[in-house]
């Protein structure tokens, strides 16, 4: 989840990445042909259209998907897609973040809004971005180089922060490692150098961080996973995040 820095999360977010998985190319796909419509469908003349089609490398997304989501963009039917943010609370009082990409956007308010009312959530509410930003976001697996080797690397480049979990959980190897933030505008200019240092990233984004964490404990926590596991199981849904702070202890605990 956007903006946690340490391993808290990372078990139920592996189960419910494993029961959405079957859904990521065609999620990637997606942000691919939207990224290319809006600017030029060359990765190297568009930024958008570059972050997204690295991120699909990164998850092993074939090269001709690739190839065929930036052809799409040509055609009449990605017209209709329409970028949409939701905001809501879950239970506790947490914050969601909730990004679509859709072609009816009459179901997607109506999936979203379905999945927080039955999961002890509300839609709407009032504004919560103002309480977030938004930020490059960049990852590195614990083998791309020690602490300090990320560090000196992410300093030289311009990075704002970062934040490395090098002790790998067992019930999710390929986390944590090493998390670097950037500015919003400087995400490209960031990566791009630390590449040339480090090698490629293992995924760069344009993401929503939460300026401070609601602790929640007990029942709210499965209440909270319940809600998380509805709104990624949306067709529409692209991104969610949230500011939840939940103990190693209650994650496990809960974790479906």
């Amino acid at each position: 989840m956007a903006g946690h820095s340490k391993f808290k999360n990372i078990m139920h977010r592996k189960g419910r990445a494993d029961k959405v998985r079957s859904k990521l190319f065609s999620r990637l796909s997606r942000e691919i042909t939207v990224a290319a419509k809006a600017g030029m469908p060359d990765p190297a003349m568009n930024p958008r259209l570059r972050l997204a089609v690295n991120n699909a490398k990164s998850e092993s997304m074939p090269k001709e998907n690739i190839e065929r989501a930036i052809k799409k963009a040509s055609g009449g039917e990605v017209d209709a897609l329409e970028e949409i943010r939701y905001e809501g609370r879950g239970p506790g009082g947490v914050q969601i973040i909730v990004e679509v990409l859709t072609d009816n956007r009459n179901r997607a308010a109506s999936g979203v809004r379905s999945a927080f009312a039955k999961n002890g959530g509300a839609l709407g509410g009032g504004s919560v971005t103002f309480m977030w930003d938004r930020v490059g976001k960049i990852t590195y697996p614990a083998e791309a180089g020690s602490e300090d080797a990320v560090m000196e690397a992410a300093i030289e480049a311009g990075a704002t922060d970062v934040e490395s979990d090098l002790v790998k959980p067992d019930i999710y190897e390929d986390a944590p490692g090493h998390t670097i933030w950037t500015a919003f505008e400087d995400l490209n200019d960031v990566a791009e150098a630390m590449s040339k240092v480090l090698g490629d990233p293992k995924s760069t984004a344009i993401v929503w961080k939460p300026q401070s964490e609601i602790e929640l404990t007990g029942d709210s926590v499965g209440t909270l996973f319940k809600l998380m596991d509805a709104l990624d199981a949306e067709d529409d849904v692209q991104q969610v995040y949230s500011n939840e702070d939940i103990s190693d202890e209650d994650a496990a605990k809960y974790a479906g």
